[in-house]
C-alpha cells in the first residue's frame, strides 16, 4: 500500500492539463517561485506561464488547429517546457523527439506524424535541413538558438508572439501528445496519451510512492523527450510546485555527481549503467556528496542487486527500482522507501492493477515467472496508426507490456527478462538477466549483456558483452575466471562460452539496452 503524504491535488473536470500544471500556480501565487534552473539561469513559475502564452498564440498565429500535430525536436530547456505546453493549450498535439537522431530518423517522425510545425534546436539544423523542403504537410520550422539557413529564428517569433491568455482548446480525454516508443526493436511507434494520463502517474507515484512536494528540486538524467524523463523533471515537480534542474548536455557520471552537488535536489531520477558509472568515480574520490538527495530512483532496465549494495552502503540510501513504459506513461511498479529489496523491482504502485499471466492467459502460481499486464488510469489509448498493434496490447483495459516477472510470498516482483529475449541452452531455458547478474557480482565487470550465440553445429547458447571496470584488462585468464564465476553462482549450463570485451553497450538515449544490436553481433561472430 501506497503512502498518502498530506492534501492531494487532483485536476478538477473542468481544468485543462496546462491550466493545472502551469497557469494555477499563477492564481495560488508561486508566480514568483523558482520553477526551472539551469548552470546559467533561472525562471520562475511566471516566466514559464509568459512564455507558454507567447508559444500558444504563436503557434496559432501560424495556424495549428485544434489536434495538430508540432514536432518537437528539442534539448532540455525552458524552450521545451514551453512548446510542450503551449502546443497543448491551444489544443494541438505535442511530439516530443529525440534531438540526436539523423536526417533520416527526422524524415520519419515528420511523415509518420504529419505535423504542421517544427520546433527544433540549432544543433539538429543540419540533420533536417534536407528533410523539411521534401514535406508538404509541413507548414513551418522554428529554430531555437543561433541558427542559419531556412527556418524562423526562434527569438524573433517569441518577440512578435503575444503573452496575453488563450482560451484553452485542450480537453483532458481527448489526444494531447504523443510519446515514441520502439520496444527492443523495430520502427518508433506513438504512444497516443491524454491531458488526464499525467495527473495519475504524479498522484500515484509521484506524490503516493515519492512524496513529492512544493519544497523539492528534482533532478533526472533521463531527458525530456522520453516519458521516464518527462515525469521527473517537468510533471512531477510542476504538478505540486517543485522546482527542477534542466541540462541540455548528454549525460555523464561526473557532470551528474558535480549538477547535485551545486543544485542539491532531493529527488534524483537515472538508469542503472549511470549509477554504476558513478559508483566508479566515488570509488576513486570521497569528493561526492548525496546527502542533499532524500530519494534516488532508477528505472528503464532492473537494478542490479550489486549496484543497490553499493549505493547504499556508501550513501546509506536506497536506489528506488522502478518499472514503467511509455504506453503507461511512467513507473506502475516500484520499490518503496524503507521497503526496498536489493534486486526486486517492489510492489505495484497504489492505482495500477498487475496480473503475471502463462500463455492461455491464467495467473500463474506464487514464485512461477509469468507474463506482466498492466492496467492503470495512464495507460495510452492506442499506437498512432497501429490498429493490429493496438489491439494486441491494448485489450480492453489491460497492457501487454512483453516482461517477465515472479513474485514472491511478500509481494514483491522480480524480473526475469523480456518475452522474446530468452532462449533454450541445452535444451532449457536461458534468462540473459540471470546471467549478465551473475557477472555483474564480479569485481572485474562494470556492465554486462548476454545474447544467444549460434555456433556452426546449430546449437544455442550464450554470448556475454561485458565492459570492465577501470584497472581491469581483458585477457584469457579473465575470461576463464569469468565463465567459471558464473557456474559457481547460477546453473553451470548457463554460463557465457563466448565473451566480447566491449568500451560500451549499446543503448537508446533512455539508457535501455539495445539487445537486438547485441544479438545482430553475437550471430555474426567468427569465433
Amino acid at each position: 500500500m501506497s503512502q498518502d503524504f498530506g492534501r492531494r491535488t487532483e485536476i478538477p473536470d473542468a481544468s485543462s492539463l496546462v491550466d493545472h500544471f502551469v497557469d494555477r500556480h499563477i492564481r495560488e501565487g508561486r508566480g514568483s517561485k523558482t520553477a526551472m534552473l539551469s548552470d546559467e539561469r533561472t525562471w520562475t513559475y511566471a516566466q514559464v506561464a509568459d512564455l507558454v502564452n507567447r508559444v500558444g498564440n504563436g503557434l496559432q498565429k501560424l495556424g495549428v488547429r485544434p489536434g495538430d500535430r508540432v514536432l518537437l525536436v528539442l534539448l532540455d530547456s525552458v524552450e521545451f517546457a514551453a512548446c510542450y505546453f503551449g502546443a497543448m493549450k491551444i489544443g494541438g498535439v505535442a511530439v516530443p523527439t529525440n534531438p540526436y537522431l539523423r536526417a533520416q530518423d527526422y524524415a520519419y517522425f515528420l511523415d509518420e506524424s504529419q505535423a504542421r510545425v517544427l520546433v527544433a534546436d540549432a544543433s539538429v539544423q543540419p540533420e533536417l535541413e534536407s528533410v523539411i523542403e521534401r514535406r508538404s504537410h509541413l507548414r513551418h520550422a522554428i529554430v531555437v538558438g543561433a541558427r542559419g539557413g531556412s527556418g524562423i529564428a526562434w527569438e524573433d517569433w517569441i518577440a512578435n508572439s503575444s503573452p496575453g491568455p488563450q482560451v484553452s482548446w485542450e480537453s483532458r480525454n481527448e489526444a494531447a501528445f504523443w510519446l515514441w516508443t520502439s520496444g527492443s526493436t523495430g520502427m518508433p511507434k506513438a504512444a497516443v496519451h491524454r491531458g488526464i494520463d499525467w495527473e495519475h502517474c504524479c498522484e500515484r507515484y509521484a506524490r503516493g510512492v515519492l512524496g513529492i512536494c512544493g519544497n523539492d528540486v528534482t533532478y533526472s538524467s533521463s531527458k525530456l523527450f522520453h516519458a521516464y524523463g518527462l515525469g521527473n523533471a517537468l510533471m512531477f515537480p510542476f504538478h505540486v510546485g517543485a522546482a527542477t534542474v534542466v541540462d541540455p548536455r548528454k549525460p555523464q557520471a561526473r557532470s551528474l555527481l558535480e549538477k547535485v552537488q551545486r543544485h542539491k535536489p532531493t529527488l534524483f531520477f537515472s538508469v542503472p549503467t549511470l549509477y554504476a558509472a558513478m559508483l566508479e568515480l566515488i570509488d576513486a574520490s570521497d569528493a561526492y556528496d548525496f546527502s542533499s538527495v532524500r530519494h534516488a530512483v532508477s528505472a528503464a532496465e532492473p537494478l542490479p542487486a550489486e549496484i543497490f549494495r553499493k549505493w547504499k552502503q556508501r550513501f546509506g540510501m536506497e536506489i528506488l527500482d522502478g518499472v514503467g513504459s511509455t504506453e503507461v506513461l511512467h513507473i506502475y511498479l516500484s520499490s518503496h522507501p524503507g521497503r526496498a529489496k536489493a534486486g526486486s523491482s517492489g510492489r505495484p504502485v497504489e492505482g495500477y492493477d498487475l496480473r503475471l499471466i502463462d500463455e492461455k492467459g491464467n495467473d500463474v502460481a506464487q514464485g512461477v515467472v509469468g507474463d506482466l499486464i498492466v492496467r492503470g488510469g495512464s495507460t495510452a489509448s492506442c499506437y498512432w496508426n497501429r490498429e493490429k498493434l493496438s489491439a494486441e496490447r491494448m485489450r480492453g483495459e489491460w497492457f501487454y507490456t512483453g516482461d517477465r516477472f515472479s513474485v514472491d510470498a511478500d509481494g514483491y516482483f522480480r524480473f526475469a527478462g523480456r518475452s522474446d529475449d530468452m532462449f533454450r541452452c541445452s535444451g532449457q531455458w536461458v534468462s540473459p538477466l540471470e546471467v549478465e547478474n551473475a557477472l555483474v557480482e564480479h569485481p572485474a565487470v562494470l556492465e554486462a549483456a548476454v545474447a544467444p550465440f549460434e555456433q556452426a553445429n546449430g546449437l544455442v547458447t550464450p554470448k556475454a558483452f561485458i565492459v570492465l571496470r577501470h584497472g581491469f584488462v581483458q585477457s584469457t585468464d579473465l575470461i576463464r575466471e569469468l565463465q567459471q564465476h558464473v557456474k559457481q553462482t547460477i546453473s553451470p549450463y548457463k554460463y557465457p562460452r563466448r565473451i566480447e570485451f566491449l568500451e560500451e553497450l549499446p543503448r537508446n538515449p533512455a539508457g535501455k539496452l539495445l539487445r537486438h544490436l547485441l544479438g545482430t553481433r553475437a550471430t555474426r561472430d567468427p569465433r
